[in-house]
C-alpha cells in the first residue's frame, strides 16, 4: 500500500521542468532515506574484495545495494521512454542522476539565455514610423510566442500595456482614448488590435480625404 502511494507521487520529468522535478525528487529520496546513495554513490566491490568482508560488512553492502537499486528504480519511474534511453546504461543511481543533471541543466541554461534575449527584445520593441498596426502586432507576437514557448507566463495585460506605450506618436491621442474608455485589465490582445485598426483606418481615410480636397482646390 505504502509503495503504491510513493509510486503515484513520483514527478514526471519533461524538457521544461527539470528545476522543479529535481527539487521534488530530492525530497522524495530524502523521505525514502536514499539521498546519500545518490550524492555519495555506491561502489560495487570485486568478488575478491567481497570475499574478505566480515558478516557485518556484507550486511551493510547488501543494504547499500538495495538502496542504490531502489533509488535507480524511482528515477526510472519519472522518465519517459526517450529520456530513459539516455540513462539506460547507468549502473548506479548516482551515475543516472549525474547524466540527467548534465543533460537538463545544460538545456535549462540555454533556455534562460534565450529568455533573457527575448525579454530584452520585448522591452526594446517599438512601432516604426509608417508601420501598420497589423505588421507591428505580428512582430510583437513573434516575441510573445517565443517567451511562452520558453515557459514564460505572458498575460494579455502585459502585452496590452506594452503596445500602448510603444506605438508611434501618431497614435498618442488614440492611446489616451483607449486608456480612458477601456478596462485594460480585461482588454484582450485581439480587442486592442481591432480597436487600433479601426482608428488607423479612420486616420488613413482622413489623410485620403485631405489629399483629395487639396487636389480639387
Amino acid at each position: 500500500m505504502g509503495s503504491n502511494v510513493v509510486q503515484q507521487q513520483i514527478p514526471r520529468l519533461s524538457k521544461d521542468n527539470y528545476g522543479s522535478w529535481s527539487i521534488q525528487m530530492r525530497a522524495l529520496f530524502g523521505f525514502q532515506d536514499l539521498w546519500e546513495v545518490i550524492t555519495d554513490g555506491f561502489m560495487e566491490p570485486t568478488k575478491e574484495e567481497e570475499a574478505e568482508y566480515t558478516a557485518d560488512e556484507k550486511k551493510a553492502l547488501k543494504e547499500q545495494r538495495k538502496k542504490d537499486k531502489k533509488a535507480l528504480f524511482l528515477l526510472y519511474q519519472g522518465l519517459d521512454e526517450h529520456t530513459f534511453e539516455k540513462v539506460a546504461e547507468a549502473t548506479t543511481s548516482k551515475q543516472a542522476w549525474e547524466i540527467l543533471t548534465s543533460i537538463f541543466k545544460g538545456d535549462e541554461r540555454v533556455r534562460r539565455v534565450r529568455l533573457q534575449t527575448l525579454r530584452g527584445e520585448f522591452e526594446a520593441l517599438h512601432m516604426k514610423d509608417g508601420e501598420s498596426v497589423s505588421d507591428y502586432f505580428s512582430r510583437l507576437l513573434v516575441i510573445v510566442n517565443g517567451l511562452k514557448r520558453n515557459n514564460e507566463k505572458v498575460d494579455d495585460i502585459r502585452v496590452v500595456e506594452k503596445v500602448l506605450r510603444s506605438l508611434s506618436s501618431k497614435f498618442e491621442h488614440v492611446v489616451v482614448a483607449i486608456e480612458e474608455s477601456k478596462d485594460l485589465e480585461n482588454l484582450t490582445i485581439e480587442e486592442l488590435l481591432g480597436s487600433l485598426q479601426v482608428h488607423e483606418q479612420r486616420m488613413q481615410k482622413n489623410v485620403t480625404s485631405g489629399v483629395l480636397e487639396q487636389a480639387l482646390e
